[in-house]
């Protein structure tokens, strides 16, 4: 039981790191204050994370693996009503690590192992996007031009990148916080399926924003 407790503790460390990274952003979050909300001296924190960077290091690594486990359904994707679900837990996975990515060129211009890493985080995005365009063309819900497949993949990785720095200027004070996430995340979903709707059938295009209406209304009940 002694053995086992030196992971639990790291696991708490991390799981309070996210919620203060989240809530307030990483560069406003001291080790300091990180000890001081898990009740916990600084010296025990730097036990099992010796240096910001590698709770942050951490963080990210939990993240990917989420992530390479949710774009190995890429594939899967046949019909509009797929996407939309996949690209949605797509947004609220990265709305679950939101730090990363309302500060990402801060933290990428400071760690060089996150910037790295974060490359082949975008590659394995390009490359599930591009199934899913796939999926959809041979399930007769999109037609687009080969030609237009890898460019049209490109913008909706860029979109999900920064989508919610978008979010952050278009509601500084309000765009991050827990409660505002249902829009958020429907609004972040609509946006980068909405690069599709000029390829969609109309049956399908017509699908997509039926979807969109009646994810809004349940948010908003």
């Amino acid at each position: 039981m002694t053995a086992k407790k030196p992971r639990r503790t790291a696991q708490r460390i991390l799981e309070v790191t996210l919620d203060l990274f989240n809530r307030f952003g990483e560069p406003n979050v001291s080790t300091t204050l990180i000890s001081a909300e898990l009740g916990i001296s600084p010296g025990n924190l730097y036990y099992h994370y010796p240096a910001k960077d590698e709770l942050i290091n951490a963080l990210f690594m939990q993240y990917e693996h989420s992530l390479d486990k949710l774009l190995g359904a890429a594939g899967d994707v046949r019909h509009v009503e797929d996407a939309w679900l996949f690209f949605h837990m797509l947004i609220e996975l990265i709305w679950q690590h939101r730090f990363l990515y309302r500060d990402l060129n801060d933290l990428l211009s400071k760690n060089r192992k996150l910037e790295t890493h974060f490359q082949g985080v975008l590659q394995h995005k390009g490359e599930a996007v591009r199934a899913v365009l796939a999926g959809l063309s041979q399930g007769g819900a999109l037609h687009m031009d080969e030609r237009e497949a890898a460019p049209t993949a490109e913008a909706m990785v860029v979109l999900m990148s920064y989508w919610l720095s978008y979010e952050y200027v278009r509601d500084p004070r309000h765009a991050l916080e827990p409660e505002r996430a249902g829009a958020a995340l429907l609004r972040g979903a609509f946006h980068v399926l909405s690069l599709l709707l000029p390829y969609l059938e109309p049956a399908s295009r017509d699908h997509l924003f039926s979807l969109a209406g009646h994810y809004q209304n349940q948010a908003q009940a």
